[in-house]
């Protein structure tokens, strides 16, 4: 995921939707989720939805020590282009 491994990143769904090449329907729904979950922080800019890390979340830091690790035990592979 990419929140928890970057946790400075900032985003609005149609960028991230790009970035990860997902439809965008389907990102807003769980960016909706993580933001109920009090992981994400949401900020406007005029009629833009900016979502960024809650670096107040209480296991950012495991979230992210688990992110790390699956990433480098995670065969490398020519077909999976997403971040994660």
């Amino acid at each position: 995921m990419v929140f928890a491994k970057y946790p400075d990143f900032k985003t609005h769904v149609r960028a991230l939707s790009k970035l990860i090449h997902e439809d965008p329907g389907n990102i807003q729904r769980e960016l909706k989720r993580l933001e109920k979950g009090n992981f994400l922080i949401v900020t406007k800019k005029g009629n833009t939805t900016i979502y960024q890390t809650n670096k107040q979340f209480p296991i950012l830091k495991e979230l992210q020590g688990i992110v790390i690790k699956s990433k480098q035990m995670a065969p490398s592979s020519k077909q999976s282009k997403t971040i994660q």
